[in-house]
């Protein structure tokens, strides 16, 4: 297995054709198999003697391959879908290819300048100071997870424990991983309100917090650009609460936060400036591989304070990284992909420019798309579009409509959307993030929904 014989030689040139069939060709959409349709066309793949490599990857590439859905197909419009650059995704190859580790400076030094270089072009989009740093985690749900945990930790040193439980405030609309945090830390979550739009603004989270006893609320969770809707909330006003309340700010920017460094989308971020902590997903809107977030700290010391960890094999190691950056220490974490390195890569190859252009290419697309859907009869926009989600109805239909059209679409290999719900009634959502996107991807959708 530690061998390079011919053998792997062959596997490897072949791994490689694959790798570059994949992203210089046009792909499938594909689709998805039940376990027994798959466990049919496979077989038993773990065995004690091996498949041996050109067997293992023929059935992934024939079998298991067509049964999960690209993500950077242009058609594919659910969820938040992905679209990494080449450069990227060649790069990724290097870093598995690479086998070395992020968690501390001692024996990732290289990687991890890099890696800093990234966030620090992220932290400067967001206005961040210059003594802001953090680290790449796996995804947004990680991301809000630490930046919860170094808030309560923050809140801790300052004041003590509350007499009762501790409490997260965020809006109704903010990410599901908000809640998810907040039960795996065992504290409240307390809902604001939106205005109608989705959004939470600052005289909504104030009445919230006036009404909230004891000391036990110890941050806000504000979106940079909702999953469901994309809408950014009032970041100036929450951020002007929060400083009078003395409170730690938030914002997840997962999604959404690509577009800060889209001149026409720039202003619905301000007040980001303000934030005690920030997440954003490269490999959502900035066209990085999965599975890289962004986590930043406008006071990396509290982090730092929050997640080092101590231990006898760890001794020696903490003390020749004091004046230098371990990854391991700004979020729950030790061993850690250097996942930030694509992005780099991908920053290094194209520039920022390129990447400015990229987004503002897809919000345009959005604006086009709203325009169509408001000119077709029997179509109805539910919100006008802030960044690169679209929400809308077909007058007259049930809820079961929308699932069929999503099936069809995809057996057809057209498109993968899928429907959502706002307001408890059951409608279409596009989300755009590729720059490949056409109309001529969002025509048929609209045709068959006639």
């Amino acid at each position: 297995m530690h061998r390079w014989d011919d053998e792997t030689e062959r596997l490897a040139a072949a791994i490689v054709r694959y790798a570059e069939d994949r992203i210089a060709q046009p792909q499938p959409l594909d689709g998805t198999a039940s376990s027994k349709e798959l466990t049919s066309k496979a077989g038993a793949t773990i065995t004690p003697a091996g498949l041996g490599g050109s067997e293992a990857l023929r059935i992934w590439s024939e079998v298991l391959a067509p049964a999960t859905l690209s993500t950077d197909h242009p058609a594919n419009l659910a969820f938040v879908p992905g679209a990494p650059t080449k450069a990227s995704v060649l790069f990724d190859l290097v870093v598995g290819a690479s086998s070395i580790i992020g968690a501390g400076w001692l024996d990732g030094a290289g990687a991890i300048w890099a890696e800093n270089q990234t966030l620090r072009w992220i932290a400067d989009l967001a206005g961040l100071p210059p003594d802001a740093g953090g680290v790449f985690v796996s995804g947004g749900s990680a991301g809000n997870l630490s930046g919860l945990v170094a808030a309560r930790h923050a809140a801790t040193e300052r004041r003590g424990r509350p007499g009762g439980r501790w409490t997260v405030v965020c809006s109704e609309d903010a990410h599901s991983s908000v809640v998810s945090a907040a039960r795996v830390m065992d504290v409240d979550v307390v809902g604001v309100p939106h205005d109608g739009t989705g959004r939470m603004t600052g005289d909504r989270l104030a009445k919230i917090l006036a009404g909230l006893e004891g000391n036990g609320t110890f941050a806000v969770v504000a979106t940079g650009g909702t999953t469901n809707a994309g809408i950014v909330d009032d970041l100036a006003g929450i951020g002007e609460v929060c400083r009078r309340h003395g409170l730690w700010l938030h914002v997840d920017a997962a999604y959404g936060g690509g577009a800060l460094c889209a001149p026409s989308a720039r202003p619905l971020f301000d007040g980001i400036e303000g934030a005690d902590s920030l997440i954003v997903d490269p490999h959502k809107w900035l066209f990085a591989p999965y599975d890289c977030c962004a986590l930043l700290y406008r006071d990396p010391t509290v982090a730092e304070r929050t997640f080092t960890q101590r231990a006898e094999y760890l001794d020696d190691v903490n003390a020749w990284e004091r004046d230098e950056w371990s990854p391991s220490h700004y979020a729950h974490h030790l061993s850690r992909r250097v996942r930030g390195l694509p992005l780099w890569f991908s920053l290094a190859t194209y520039g920022t420019d390129a990447f400015r252009d990229a987004i503002e290419t897809v919000l345009a697309l959005t604006r086009e798309t709203a325009e169509e859907i408001r000119r077709r009869d029997g179509l109805e926009l539910l919100l006008e579009p802030e960044l690169s989600v679209i929400l809308f109805r077909r007058v007259g239909w049930e809820p079961d409509d929308y699932g069929r059209l999503c099936r069809d679409l995809m057996e057809r290999q057209i498109a993968f959307v899928m429907p959502t719900s706002w307001r408890g009634e059951k409608v279409m959502r596009f989300c755009f993030v590729n720059p490949r996107t056409t109309m001529e991807h969002v025509l048929p959708i609209l045709d068959a929904m006639a």
